[in-house]
């Protein structure tokens, strides 16, 4: 069965683009409300040769923390955690992330949960992925209006962790911490450079030619559809219904 015929859907791109980021990994951990970078943590960790570990916050039977966030924060702290999972409600051309608040931070027009340690673990996190399912101009804003967390600090601070890509139902975007400024890596099927162009509020880099974004070999498709479906719809059940069309009804 070639590719082609599998009819590959946006959610299934997604995941494939996200495993490619986070292959390699020792201890993926996986915040709550994620269930497209849980599917790609699930995926890596059938194809890693050294054995992985992933965490959900979501899932008492794949998170290895029984303490909260401290835990998380410890093992962050340590070294222990080498890839996470930020979006945010605007994300700028700097990487930096706003949690906080839509205009200005006294008198806001729209006011959200917070940060929630995201800060510490943008610096302590060697690999994070920023994930946007809306990728529009007041999702993607040349500057964020409250910095919850910033995408790159001066040289004399220590920080082992920040940004290694912006995945958005578009594209791929790379980020180059030197330069503090994304570089457009791959255009997911369907879609287009200038579509790019015309829903990012900042500029990026762009290389000499744009690729199309590989899509899931046909093994991980029948692994993520046959296997991992199922265990995510224990997770996340409306997610697992709509993509892959398991009944809410099988769940759990």
């Amino acid at each position: 069965m070639s590719e082609a015929t599998l009819d590959i859907k946006p959610e299934e791109v997604l995941i494939a683009v996200v495993e490619r980021l986070i292959a390699g990994a020792r201890h993926i951990a996986v915040g709550a409300a994620s269930p497209i970078p849980a599917a790609a943590a699930f995926l890596a960790q059938r194809f890693s040769p050294d054995g992985m570990t992933v965490s959900l916050q979501q899932s008492p039977e794949h998170n290895l923390f029984t303490d909260g966030g401290r835990e998380l924060f410890d093992s962050a702290g340590q070294g222990r955690i080498d890839v996470f999972f930020f979006s945010g409600v605007q994300i700028d051309g700097g990487g930096n992330i706003n949690l906080h608040v839509v205009g200005d931070y006294a008198h806001p027009k729209a006011r959200f949960a917070g940060a929630y340690g995201s800060a510490y673990l943008y610096f302590m996190v060697p690999r994070i992925v920023l994930f946007r399912t809306e990728h529009s101009r007041r999702s993607l804003v040349e500057k964020v209006d409250f910095v919850s967390a910033p995408g790159t600090s001066p040289a004399h601070v220590f920080r082992r962790g920040g940004p290694i890509g912006l995945v958005t139902p578009l594209c791929l975007f790379a980020f180059d911490r030197l330069r503090a400024r994304f570089r457009l890596k791959s255009v997911h099927p369907g879609h287009r450079l200038e579509e790019v162009r015309d829903n990012t509020g900042f500029d990026f880099d762009l290389p000499d030619h744009v690729p199309v974004t590989p899509p899931p070999s046909a093994e991980r498709l029948r692994l993520l559809r046959e296997t991992i479906a199922p265990e995510l719809a224990a997770i996340y059940p409306k997610f697992a219904e709509r993509v892959f069309g398991i009944p809410l009804s099988q769940a759990g």
